[in-house]
């Protein structure tokens, strides 16, 4: 997929690496986001996917490399820096600050980003994220007693109410049943409908497909393929590395199921219309 021109990027990483040692867990990664978009980010465990998202975020220093957000240089601000400009990421783990309530949660994360100039500023925030994810009721429960479906929302309602422009959800499906599913995807929706530009990291790729417009897949810490998600599907590299033989026949197969039921709901159309 061709990069969007540098004046169109929300986002863009430049040859983003990072070593632990002897072992390179990012290595020379270049990706560009176009304000608005909604990206998968995928692959292997392992493959570097978490590391790209902290490196971005601040979380884990750079080896080397630059992130640009906004045309503004943040590879080497803190975390709380690059939240004030605009980048929010949920955790894999989720860990709310357990001797606190459900308020309180997402007060903090109002604060942390600077947003807020007032306690009671935050806390209004914090009501209309609770309110949006569906944990209004339980405001003042205590974070601790929340079940996990409730934990990811909570860390949801965390993250937005950081402001951000840019959101990262890691794994933020991970756990949950269909029906607790089908609401955490309404949600995504809806934040992307409010014009947040997102990644997303999801090893449940069908989740992943009703939501993305675009997939990028890391492998051993590189670029494996990036692109419109049917081309990168099909990628004979992507097969091989990561979604093998049976689940690409399988894909296929239900694109040639849709094709078919969409060219007969529109012979049938047409033939009501004579």
């Amino acid at each position: 997929m061709p990069e969007p021109p540098r004046s169109a990027c929300l986002l863009r990483v430049e040859g983003l690496t990072r070593r632990f040692g002897g072992v390179v867990a990012l290595a020379d990664v270049n990706l560009a986001i176009a304000p608005g978009e909604i990206v998968g980010l995928i692959g292997p465990n392992g493959a570097g996917k978490t590391t790209f998202v902290n490196l971005v975020t601040g979380f884990v220093g750079k080896t080397a490399g630059t992130v640009l957000f906004a045309d503004e240089d943040i590879t080497r601000l803190a975390p709380h820096e690059i939240a004030r400009r605009g980048i929010a990421r949920t955790f894999q783990i989720v860990q709310p600050f357990s001797e606190m309530t459900v308020l309180e949660n997402v007060m903090a994360g109002a604060l942390f980003a600077g947003r807020r100039a007032s306690l009671k500023e935050a806390a209004d925030a914090a009501r209309h994220w609770l309110a949006f994810v569906g944990l209004d009721r339980l405001a003042q429960t205590a974070a601790s007693d929340l079940p996990l479906a409730d934990r990811k929302r909570l860390e949801l309602a965390k993250s937005l109410a950081m402001g951000p422009r840019l959101l990262f959800l890691d794994e933020v499906n991970a756990g949950l049943n269909s029906g607790e599913l089908r609401h955490a995807l309404d949600l995504i929706h809806r934040i992307a409908d409010s014009g947040v530009t997102i990644v997303i990291i999801e090893h449940l790729l069908r989740v992943v497909l009703s939501v993305v417009r675009r997939l990028v897949v890391l492998h051993h810490g590189a670029t494996l393929s990036d692109g419109a998600p049917h081309e990168v599907l099909n990628d004979p590299a992507v097969i091989k590395a990561y979604l093998g033989t049976k689940f690409a026949q399988r894909h296929q197969a239900e694109l040639e199921s849709q094709r078919l039921k969409y060219r007969q709901q529109a012979e049938s159309a047409a033939d009501r219309a004579e």
